[in-house]
């Protein structure tokens, strides 16, 4: 009766292969966002692609939070598991309220900044798909685990000079003839920032694991 009771509780290990198939998700719908302002995409297509990877998150992370209050053992404390798999939904989340607004008010071309803030938002993805494997024996990988949350947090930052001089850039570009379009592309570069934002609040999280039970 007591194996049959551990074979269905659900299985430690299965939180990292969900936080690792989730980062995925995240690279994927940050490499649609910058094919698609890089022209590389049709933009219908990407969008599509960002809202599929969306989605899929959503289901990741809700398999993670009902294993959390099904789970007697969890790798971390319950509160980070939350914390982690909800600030990775956040940051896909804002990747898909970027492609929307861009279907919203029908963009077609996009600033040379917001092509560059999101190759940043892609490095930064991929910055959290290699360190999610490393939370399972994080006293081994802590040190490692440090210097890819701090590029993270590099990357942050420069992604808010290139919002600054992309909102800078539309101003004198706008403020007389085009007023409309300055507040549309204001909001885009506001969503693109928001998404290193979430990223950097991942990175936040891997460090607090880290400090935690390293």
């Amino acid at each position: 009766m007591l194996k049959l009771f551990k074979a269905m509780m659900p299985k430690e290990d299965r939180f990292f292969a969900l936080f690792a198939d989730h980062a995925e998700t995240i690279v994927g719908g940050a490499e649609a966002m910058k094919r698609m302002l890089a022209g590389e995409e049709e933009i219908a297509s990407a969008c599509a692609r960002i809202t599929d990877f969306e989605h899929r998150a959503d289901d990741i992370a809700r398999e993670v939070l009902l294993m959390v209050r099904r789970s007697f053992i969890t790798p971390f404390d319950r509160s980070a598991i939350t914390d982690l798999i909800s600030s990775m939904d956040d940051a896909i989340d804002e990747m898909r309220k970027t492609a929307k607004a861009i279907m919203l008010y029908d963009v077609k071309a996009f600033e040379p900044q917001m092509l560059g803030i999101s190759a940043l938002a892609e490095q930064a993805a991929r910055l959290v798909v290699e360190a999610i494997p490393l939370l399972r024996s994080v006293g081994r990988n802590g040190a490692h685990l440090d210097t890819l949350t701090e590029r993270i947090v590099a990357l942050e930052g420069q992604a808010d000079d290139l919002h600054e001089e992309g909102i800078r850039a539309l101003f004198y570009a706008h403020r007389e003839s085009q007023p409309l379009s300055f507040l549309v592309g204001r909001e885009i570069f506001s969503h693109l920032e928001r998404v290193l934002d979430r990223l950097e609040d991942v990175a936040d999280e891997i460090q607090g694991i880290v400090i935690d039970h390293a």
